[in-house]
């Protein structure tokens, strides 16, 4: 397969490179830089319409949104095992259940955390919309935390790239802010995940795309571990 990941650093194409990390795929990086728009230019547009990241292009197709991303690598690299093997039809739409409990409930209120300005034109609306995410947040942390009770991984003792997603929401939200300390389970799973091999090697890349837009005099925003 020839593999094109679409992509902006702390942005949830982590997710993406991490998997693709993970099932030790050959994949080229594109860099899409947000802060001059790009993302909206035609160009990027005919891969996704919607503007956003990431969209891995495989053999000339585009797919976007990690839950369908991530549930195709699975399919495509069985080996790597991204997510446990399935025993129906039932267990496999519960483990799309939890992707979509990342990609649908956690990242809107990241987005509101950490950027709240796309929601409110003065300060004080923005602040209103930030102390609610915060709120919000803190429930949705409650779950994960009562989920990681006795176990590393969200799965048990097993990796999956609901880890990897669930990594990227702790890094963004602790950048932005968020009070972590009553949730040390999910902070030993950051750890735990942050250690991994293929971790490692998808913070490699977006440290060096880091560099590149600096250098281009770009600004940045990326998620812990990297400064702002």
């Amino acid at each position: 397969m020839n593999i094109g990941l679409f992509y902006s650093p702390g942005s949830c194409a982590r997710v993406t490179a991490i998997a693709l990390e993970e099932a030790g795929a050959d994949f080229e990086v594109h860099l899409v830089r947000m802060a001059t728009g790009e993302h909206k230019q035609p160009d990027y547009l005919s891969i996704n319409p919607k503007g956003k990241v990431p969209a891995l292009v495989i053999d000339g197709r585009s797919l976007t949104e990690n839950v369908a991303i991530l549930s195709y690598l699975n399919t495509c690299y069985p080996e790597a095992r991204l997510l446990p093997e399935a025993g129906d039809e039932f267990e496999r739409m519960a483990q799309v259940a939890d992707l979509c409990f990342c990609s649908a409930t956690l990242h809107p209120i990241v987005t509101r955390i950490c950027i709240p300005r796309f929601f409110a034109q003065t300060d004080d609306a923005r602040n209103q919309v930030r102390e609610a995410a915060i709120t919000m947040m803190r429930d949705q942390f409650q779950i994960v935390e009562k989920r990681l009770e006795g176990k590393p991984f969200w799965y048990g003792q097993d990796w999956s790239v609901m880890d990897g997603y669930l990594y990227w929401v702790w890094c963004r939200v602790l950048g932005g802010g968020f009070p972590v300390e009553a949730y040390p389970r999910f902070a030993a799973h950051a750890r735990a995940v942050e250690a991994r091999p293929s971790v490692v090697r998808a913070l490699e890349r977006e440290r060096l795309a880091i560099a590149q837009l600096r250098s281009e005099g770009i600004a940045v925003m990326p998620a812990p571990p990297f400064n702002s």
